[in-house]
């Protein structure tokens, strides 16, 4: 044992001499070529290609490292051995996971093995700058085989760009965003302030039928995984929602639901305060992806009501005579101040929902709501701005089982397992057609009695139903006893054939003559 140290030692040493001697006869310059050159033979034989993704790019930072950092801290599968750091961005709702120094995490695509390595290395020492450097130089190692180069690059990275914007949207917190200055910008050139957004309303606790939401869960799935499916046709990637119905029926929490469903942010568009239609599509070009923007009771913001029923409910007024002989405006003269100076059109509207200009961004959903369908003018409904239209009925039996569940903990094999909670469920289901009642009064009741137990909330319900039903018109009340559902599909059929169909009824030739006999009043 003694020998193999001796000759142990006696190799090191000679081994250091030869490396004196080296360094000694041969410039560094000429060792750099023979290490680069060594270099090259070796990857030229290995199976193997490297690709470095540094963390910095000259002065900014590379958004693929970043890219690639979130990434493999949700979806890779670190080796045996390896060490992952622990962190959680600000504002951000979940804890990701990262790779540290010198450590290995596998990775497969479309069937080929990936290797990632994180090389963290001292920075040498800089002089003054202005924006100094971190002092260690990091970045990310891709190791792929040769053969499997076609199949990863580019898709590959697209993937992964595509993913980590995924995960950093469901990882921060989502923003609801209201134009409360109208369309002038603030200190960061940005006219939305944003607020967090933290509304709870899920489509498991919407109180609508399963079937219906079913339906809608779908087509904001088939929107979301669309891109290819856009692309191809040569259609933007929007889709619009009109929300219409009795008040209290769930819009809003319908919107909520669909934000917190698809990870969107949200957009209150407040038309009232915007001034032109400039202003209107300054602010659509701020916002952002994979969002919602919203124009709540629009029927109620702006004059955007149907051109035609206005146009044959108004009757030209009799021009009066001024005291120089000349005709008095009297429409300009009942306008207020402030009239002229406001200038969003319905055009405007138009084109901020369906134009060009509504092709600046990608993946957005347009939602407008409102109480009345038929104040509406034809043209906003139509396919391509309007692509989806739900209506937001009064509440039904199978949302009425979900309100129960939500407030009361109650379960609908659970409510019949005596025979009074049996007779209040079947009274329920007898009554709530009839009553013509609100999901949002539904909930008041509930919440009023939760504290008194199930079955005596319930029976208050009933009470409530039978009240409202003995209000109504009885002729009214026995139909909808007696048809329930289809009654209500075929009003939600008469309400839009009615609204769609309205211009056809307020113009031609009528609208005409009217224009002729106000225009030979004003010549006399």
């Amino acid at each position: 044992m003694r020998e193999y140290w001796t000759s142990l030692a006696s190799l090191m040493g000679a081994v250091a001499f030869l490396q004196g001697v080296v360094h000694a006869v041969f410039p560094a310059e000429l060792r750099a070529a023979v290490a680069r050159l060594l270099g090259r033979a070796t990857r030229a034989f290995s199976p193997y290609c490297y690709f470095d993704v540094t963390e910095t790019e000259g002065m900014g930072t590379n958004e693929i490292y970043d890219a690639v950092q979130l990434y493999l801290s949700s979806s890779a599968a670190p080796a045996a051995g390896a060490r992952l750091t622990l962190s959680r961005p600000h504002n951000a709702s979940s804890f990701t996971f990262g790779l540290a120094a010198s450590d290995r995490v596998l990775d497969a695509f479309r069937g080929a093995a990936v290797t990632w390595e994180h090389v963290v290395a001292p920075r040498q020492a800089q002089g003054f700058s202005w924006r100094p450097l971190p002092e260690e130089k990091r970045r990310f190692t891709l190791r792929i085989r040769r053969g499997d180069r076609g199949v990863l690059l580019p898709a590959y990275l697209d993937h992964i760009l595509a993913a980590a914007a995924d995960i950093r949207r469901r990882s921060q917190d989502r923003l609801l965003y209201t134009n409360a200055r109208g369309g002038a910008m603030d200190a960061r050139g940005l006219p939305w302030d944003p607020v967090p957004f933290k509304h709870p309303s899920t489509f498991d606790t919407l109180a609508m039928d399963p079937e219906r939401k079913a339906a809608i869960m779908a087509d904001l799935r088939d929107f979301a995984d669309g891109s290819a499916f856009y692309e191809r046709t040569g259609r933007a990637w929007k889709r619009g929602y009109l929300l219409y119905g009795p008040p209290g029926t769930g819009k809003s929490s319908m919107i909520a639901a669909m934000a917190n469903h698809l990870g969107y942010d949200v957009y209150d568009l407040e038309l009232t305060e915007v001034g032109s239609n400039a202003e209107l599509r300054k602010l659509l070009m701020k916002t952002t992806s994979k969002s919602i923007i919203v124009i709540e009771d629009i029927d109620c913001s702006v004059d955007l009501t149907n051109r035609a029923t206005a146009a044959a409910a108004a009757q030209p007024p009799k021009p009066r005579a001024s005291i120089d002989g000349g005709a008095i405006d009297q429409d300009a003269a009942a306008a207020p101040a402030g009239a002229a100076a406001r200038s969003i059109t319905l055009s405007g509207l138009l084109n901020f929902t369906d134009g060009l200009w509504s092709c600046c961004g990608s993946e957005r959903i347009f939602v407008f709501t409102t109480n009345h369908i038929e104040k509406l003018d034809p043209a906003l409904l139509r396919s391509g701005r309007m692509d989806m239209h739900i209506f937001m009925s009064y509440c039904t039996f199978p949302a009425l089982k979900i309100l129960l569940r939500n407030y009361l903990d109650d379960d609908s094999s659970a409510s019949s397992s005596s025979a009074a909670a049996a007779a209040t469920m079947a009274g329920l289901e007898t009554w709530i057609d009839a009553a013509e009642i609100t999901p949002a009064d539904v909930s008041e009741v509930l919440i009023k009695n939760r504290r008194n137990g199930r079955e005596q909330a319930m029976e208050q319900l009933l009470e409530v139903l039978k009240a409202r039903a003995e209000k109504r018109p009885p002729s009214a009340a026995a139909g909808n006893a007696t048809g329930g559902g289809d009654n209500e599909e075929e009003e939600e059929e008469e309400e839009e054939k009615r609204a769609l169909e309205s211009p056809k009824e307020g113009g031609g030739e009528d609208g005409q003559d009217e224009e002729t006999e106000a225009k030979k009043q004003l010549s006399e």
